[in-house]
């Protein structure tokens, strides 16, 4: 079991709260929905491989919900599961075993028709280690077998409590065999990209145009098998217009003037000016997204110098040395919440409730005075240079280190030189994100907590009873006892402060009156199906 659903930590790059939006049309009671029409939505980046299996940019996970689905599907909130492609499953006695009921009747956007071998395939395709970069998720699998025309049987080797989790997520998508397989190309990479430039998927609309860089434009699946509230079919549009706008303000004026319906990635300064204007809906999106510091743990550092901060009480005072208020205030324009653990609220099994090291610089002093620097020392911080994001985050937390007597010198590196410092450890102080792509906690606490996997974001931290924890989490298949896992592995992790615990920010989102249904889900993906004009 372990290490197979570790991710990539989006650390300095960027990647990917409570559940629905906070502001806007998305919390009220809506109106009948009206069919029909074109809805245009602008995108700051577009996709770049709509192949689930493949696919790996937050442009890609944010619109394969509307080519593909799943067997199984998460709730709106992230923290549940639900039917999709199954109507149903079970397990057997001992848990190795996972049987699903199939859906009948439900036809590709070609019209052929979903069949188990279908299920089988992708299944087995999407968990092959060769296979992008998600097999992970699905590496508890041993067989897939077709046991009925509307039944599937899963293997596994080991009892696992994330494979739900794992078969609702984008990677699983279910795609049609022989329109894959012959596909141009020899290898599964090749028949990847032949397949996605004309995707075929179950999914409620179907890519009818794409030219790459400027526009995509989506119709409506006719068989699409999901119907909506009132019974009649979705999607309610009959077309989406998908043009790349990557300027900011370029986005947002557009939406302003009409000339789109809405659109994504709103500046966290730009929101309070937009709630202002009564043609406009704000939505605030819940985001299993968490940001931090993540500090080099090991006793001593490259060169050979000894490392402060390998005394917990160091790790300790440099989180009461920064305040979380501040930085929301003057990051986020206060649309954050300080952060209450390594994983983020919109996380199942999450289990912080308080802030943790409020700000305090005489209780940091105090601290480094324990730790034997009281005249505090040096630290360098490794950050990507160009982005003014994380130089507004950085010259803050220098200025409140600096306080405490700890000096911070920022050092601006390229994306890939920073990426490849940070995987060799080749760090002290590392601005970084996590964003969840799947609705269960494991992921985020093989990369955080788990030493095994990558050594704590590279850290060199680690924890024998957090790795015990995480180990037990991995088989416990109670939901009650394994959040209490869970609760004792983030209590041991915030009182060991491995990271310096920064804040959450959700989705943003706006939507010109009275466009309405659009969801944001906690992992990232857009769900269209129900957005009508």
């Amino acid at each position: 079991m372990t290490g197979r659903l570790s991710r990539r930590a989006a650390v300095g790059l960027g990647a990917a709260l409570a559940a629905g939006p906070a502001l806007g049309l998305g919390g009220e009671a809506r109106a009948a929905a009206r069919r029909g029409g074109k809805l245009i939505y602008a995108r700051r980046a577009d996709s770049l491989v709509l192949d689930p299996v493949f696919a790996e940019s937050d442009a890609d996970i944010a619109i394969l919900l509307s080519f593909y689905d799943t067997l199984l599907a998460p709730t709106q909130d992230g923290k549940g599961i639900g039917p999709g492609l199954a109507t149903g499953w079970a397990f057997s006695k001992d848990a190795m075993t996972l049987t699903l009921t199939l859906r009948q009747g439900v036809r590709f956007a070609d019209g052929t028709y979903l069949n188990a071998t279908d299920v089988k395939w992708s299944l087995d395709r999407a968990r092959n280690p060769r296979n992008g970069a998600w097999a992970g998720f699905l590496a508890s699998i041993v067989d897939v077998a077709v046991v009925r025309p509307d039944s599937i049987a899963i293997r596994l080797d080991a009892p696992d409590p994330s494979i739900l989790a794992a078969l609702a997520a984008f990677n699983a998508a279910i795609l049609p065999a022989a329109k894959v397989e012959a596909a141009p190309g020899k290898t599964a990479a090749q028949k990847a990209r032949g397949f996605a430039l004309h995707p075929v998927g179950t999914g409620p609309f179907a890519l009818a145009e794409w030219k790459r860089g400027e526009v995509m434009l989506l119709r409506r699946n006719p068989y699409y098998w999901k119907r909506a509230p009132d019974g009649g079919p979705l999607p309610y549009v009959d077309e989406i217009e998908l043009p790349i706008i990557p300027d900011d303000a370029a986005r947002l004026t557009t939406v302003k003037s009409g000339a789109v319906h809405g659109t994504e990635h709103v500046p966290f300064a730009a929101v309070k000016a937009l709630l202002a204007d009564p043609k406009l809906a704000v939505h605030l999106w819940p985001a299993a997204r968490t940001d931090y510091l993540a500090l080099n743990c090991r006793p001593v550092l490259k060169g050979g110098r000894k490392n402060p901060m390998s005394d917990v009480r160091v790790r300790q005072a440099l989180n009461h040395a920064v305040s979380k208020k501040v930085l929301v205030d003057l990051v986020t324009a206060n649309l954050g919440t300080p952060a209450t653990s390594f994983m983020s609220a919109a996380t199942p099994m999450h289990a912080g409730h308080e802030v943790p090291y409020p700000f305090d610089q005489a209780l940091a002093k105090k601290l480094l005075a324990e730790a034997g620097f009281a005249s505090g020392f040096e630290l360098s911080a490794v950050v990507p240079a160009g982005s003014a994001g994380e130089a507004t985050l950085m010259s803050a937390v220098q200025r409140m280190w600096d306080a405490v007597g700890v000096k911070l010198k920022l050092e601006p590196l390229n994306r890939p030189t920073l990426a490849a410092r940070y995987a060799a450890g080749d760090y002290e102080v590392l601005p970084g994100a996590w964003a969840d792509t799947i609705a269960d906690p494991a992921p985020a606490a093989a990369a955080f907590a788990y030493s095994p996997d990558i050594a704590c974001l590279h850290s060199g931290w680690k924890d024998p009873t957090v790795d015990f924890l995480f180990v037990l989490s991995q088989k416990e298949l109670d939901p009650a006892k394994r959040a209490a896992e869970y609760r004792k592995l983030q209590e041991i992790y915030v009182s060991e402060a491995p990271i310096v615990f920064l804040y959450e920010t959700p989705y943003r989102t706006v939507w010109r009156k009275p466009v309405n249904g659009f969801v944001k889900l906690p992992t990232g993906g857009n769900l269209f199906a129900e957005v009508s004009l």
